[in-house]
């Protein structure tokens, strides 16, 4: 069975299913819930302390962003994500975002730009305050909002539905190791060499970001090595 640490849910105002799809992807997030894994609507349920109906409701909510997959009759599989699924995806993300940088550059206003700051500042603040969660929502925002600029609202779609399906796991030990704030802070840089108008820097430091990103996964704790390290702190 799975442990979730501290997932209880106590906020009768919000909406059950949200909070449950909420804490569900922090499991995901921290390497509690496992890729391949399969869990059952009931036992999670019983982690959380409620009932198994709006656990299955979040549950299809994780599975139309491609995190987890419906096993008849078992429960649901978190999907997993092999090295060359993780290249082809940042293949395409460079493909499409660099250029769209360069053409926002050319075409967005400076108070287009200006009104991303809080965005990118959002992404920093989160990684020094170690709020995860918050960071990948804001990574998200910022990324998609940037993209929008560029007027292509399928392609936004195109690059969001990417990014679900490329999601961290395991994201807790790159925390940990100090590496996401670097990756953080590229964003406030980017938006600024974009209302400099600098499109050639602008390109080639998206290239790099997305480079980073790609290496942060690849330096990432396998499920193997994270079950013995919490085996070794028993």
């Amino acid at each position: 069975m799975v442990t979730l640490q501290s997932r209880k849910l106590v906020a009768p105002t919000e909406n059950l299913r949200d909070q449950v799809a909420h804490a569900l992807r922090a499991a995901l997030i921290a390497g509690e819930i496992k890729p391949g894994g399969v869990y059952s609507a009931p036992a999670l349920a019983a982690e959380f302390g409620v009932s198994p109906t709006p656990v299955r409701e979040a549950m299809l909510d994780l599975a139309r962003e491609g995190l987890v997959e419906v096993v008849r009759n078992k429960g649901f599989r978190v999907t997993e994500m092999t090295e060359q699924d993780l290249d082809e995806y940042t293949e395409i993300r460079t493909l499409i975002e660099v250029p769209t940088v360069g053409k926002v550059v050319r075409t967005a206003t400076r108070d287009q730009l200006e009104a991303l700051r809080p965005e990118a500042e959002a992404i920093v603040a989160a990684a020094r305050a170690h709020d995860l969660i918050g960071y990948l929502d804001a990574d998200r925002r910022f990324h998609l909002d940037l993209l929008a600029l560029g007027g292509n609202r399928h392609l936004v779609s195109v690059v969001g539905d990417l990014r679900k399906r490329s999601r961290l796991y395991g994201l807790t030990e790159l925390d940990e190791a100090g590496v996401l704030v670097d990756s953080a802070e590229e964003h406030v840089t980017l938006l600024d060499l974009m209302i400099a108008q600098d499109a050639e820097a602008a390109e080639a430091l998206m290239r790099r970001h997305l480079e980073h990103v790609r290496t942060l996964w690849a330096s990432r704790p396998q499920p193997e090595q994270r079950t013995a390290l919490t085996l070794g702190r028993g």
